[in-house]
């Protein structure tokens, strides 16, 4: 422009001012021309016609082009079960990420709104159910914190519990409520189908003993069907259990999960052991602590010794039979017995003898039983309960693990090594 201006100045100015006006008009229409060509294409490309439709065209391809809004971060969030998860098993875990992990909490309901008891780790960042969820339930998990600038500061998700299985495991206990038993008696668990050895320890965190005053103790597998728990020591006389067995929904292998939860309050009863010498021939009765009667007995024979170990009454009939005739055709016998205390499952008991009496605090005359006079069976059935101790010492035959509740048998040690947690 700064070219074409000096040149017109150039010129006279009558003719100047015209042909400068005419400069001016040629180069307007050059422009209005190359902008309608542009015009022309747009609404064709944009796949419109015709000028009014243009302009609409390109407001479209503007918001389209704008960028998305970016989502608000949280600060917590539900890891599992995922979201809207499906057979999920009624023991599991709800775990979560925070960034402020002190001051999150976790609230889970069911389909009712009903809070879901359990416990929170905060270090772990896991929530744990207190007992075992619904089968076939809907359960919604909600996360917060306090809340964080610019941060969503709460989460929800939910997730459905398995329906329940077709293959449960029956879990009863030998015990029920309101027992009293001596200071011996085991704990003792029974599983309707073994349970192979890589679920035991989850069985075992499911089942826990409360006793009143405290005592350390441990469960020990038994066999694949049968878990037994014992105190360190004989439990203190007159003490309170309580044991509680939450096995309902637990895994135990091969598409199997417990059927039932049980709990058990029982009492501890005086404390009666009684000690029996092979060298001496008598029995010793402590209670409490204290001896209140030495006894005369006859043990095994030598064809049929007594074993020695520690042993524990476990059943008590005032009066029954022995038969033995189906074990030993030709030397078994069948005989009323009076004040029969068992203690061993191959047949070995604590009973009453009047046919041994001449024998008693002398000789061995008996096939493995502790014989004592009626008299003194009369008296000992009277004191004594399931549970209770016995140890037979110097005979010619070890007690085997397993006859009977041998549990104290072995050390605490070794009987703790039975456990799945050890």
């Amino acid at each position: 422009m700064d070219r074409v201006r000096s040149a017109v100045l150039s010129r006279p100015a009558g003719s100047g001012r015209r042909r400068l006006r005419a400069t001016f008009v040629a180069l307007l229409a050059g422009s209005l021309l190359f902008t309608a060509a542009c015009s022309d294409k747009s609404p064709s490309w944009q796949g419109g016609s015709g000028s009014g439709s243009g302009g609409d065209s390109a407001a479209g391809t503007a918001e389209s082009a704008a960028p998305s809004p970016t989502p608000t971060l949280s600060t917590v969030a539900v890891t599992s079960p995922k979201s809207a998860a499906t057979g999920v098993e009624a023991w599991s875990d709800v775990k979560y990420t925070s960034e402020d992990p002190e001051n999150t909490t976790v609230k889970v309901t069911d389909s009712q709104g009903n809070e879901v008891k359990g416990t929170v780790d905060k270090d772990a960042r896991v929530w744990r159910p207190s007992q075992s969820m619904t089968w076939g339930t809907k359960y919604t998990v909600t996360v917060s914190t306090p809340a964080a600038e610019g941060k969503s500061n709460e989460t929800t998700s939910d997730f459905t519990v398995m329906t329940k299985p077709a293959n449960l495991v029956r879990v009863t206990s030998f015990l029920g409520d309101g027992q009293t038993v001596g200071v011996g008696m085991p704990l003792i668990i029974k599983f309707g189908r073994a349970i192979p050895e890589k679920y035991r320890a989850e069985v075992e965190r499911r089942m826990a003993v409360t006793a009143t005053p405290a005592q350390a103790g441990t469960w020990g597998w038994i066999s694949s069907t049968e878990v037994h728990f014992r105190p360190k020591t004989y439990w203190k006389a007159n003490s309170k259990v309580f044991y509680k067995v939450q096995l309902k929904g637990v895994k135990m292998g091969d598409g199997w999960y417990g059927r039932s939860d049980l709990t058990v309050d029982l009492k501890i009863g005086r404390s009666l052991i009684m000690t029996v010498s092979n060298k001496t021939k008598q029995m010793t009765v402590k209670r409490d602590g204290k001896v209140v009667k030495t006894l005369p007995v006859s043990l095994g024979k030598k064809g049929t010794p007594s074993s020695s170990g520690t042993m524990v009454v476990i059943e008590k009939k005032e009066h029954t039979v022995f038969d033995t005739t189906d074990t030993d055709p030709e030397n078994g016998y069948k005989t009323n017995i009076d004040y029969a205390q068992r203690i061993t499952w191959s047949g070995q008991f604590i009973h009453a003898a009047p046919w041994s009496e001449g024998q008693q605090g002398r000789n061995n005359v008996s096939h493995g039983c502790v014989n004592v006079s009626e008299a003194m069976g009369a008296w000992l059935f009277k004191q004594t309960m399931m549970g209770d101790v016995i140890t037979v010492s110097g005979t010619e035959e070890k007690l085997k693990n397993g006859n009977g509740w041998t549990d104290w048998n072995i050390s605490y040690d070794q009987f703790k090594k039975s456990s799945a947690l050890s």
